[in-house]
């Protein structure tokens, strides 16, 4: 018995995930930020496909030293609700820069990601630390100068 219709296949390529090193001294970062979700969804990749996480881990080093440009050390705020009547907390970017200077660029990249299961595994794949000094040399990241 015949089919009517020819099967398609999809195939799907196997995935080698890269590992690159950003320094984000000195670097704007609104740009930075862009540039390092697209390396994590793997758009830089010529497999890349919207339903596929072939993205490839990130390792920033420097985020303490991340510009922001204009006023926005200062002016601009960061939000996060409690879940409770009234638990609305705010804390400006020169707030979190003392406290936690990974954190800035971790919230950048996290919401330029998909809203997905997808982009929440995308997003296990970014390190951010504070300093020049990272725990990854063993993976030999490619240094990639994004700007």
């Amino acid at each position: 018995m015949a089919r009517p219709f020819p099967v398609q296949k999809t195939s799907f390529p196997k995935v080698e995930r890269k590992w690159y090193l950003v320094d984000a001294a000195g670097k704007p970062l609104g740009r930075l930020a862009t540039r390092i979700a697209l390396l994590l969804q793997g758009k830089n990749e010529p497999t890349w496909a919207p339903h596929v996480d072939n993205g490839n881990f990130v390792v920033v080093i420097n985020a303490e030293k991340v510009l922001l440009t204009g006023k926005k050390l200062n002016q601009k705020v960061y939000y996060h609700h409690s879940g409770y009547p009234g638990g609305l907390k705010s804390q400006t970017a020169r707030q979190i820069m003392e406290k936690y200077p990974e954190r800035i660029i971790e919230l950048a990249v996290k919401r330029m990601l998909p809203k997905t299961v997808l982009g929440k595994h995308q997003f296990k794949r970014l390190k951010v630390y504070a300093g020049e000094n990272h725990p990854h040399a063993a993976q030999k990241p490619e240094k990639v100068e994004l700007l």
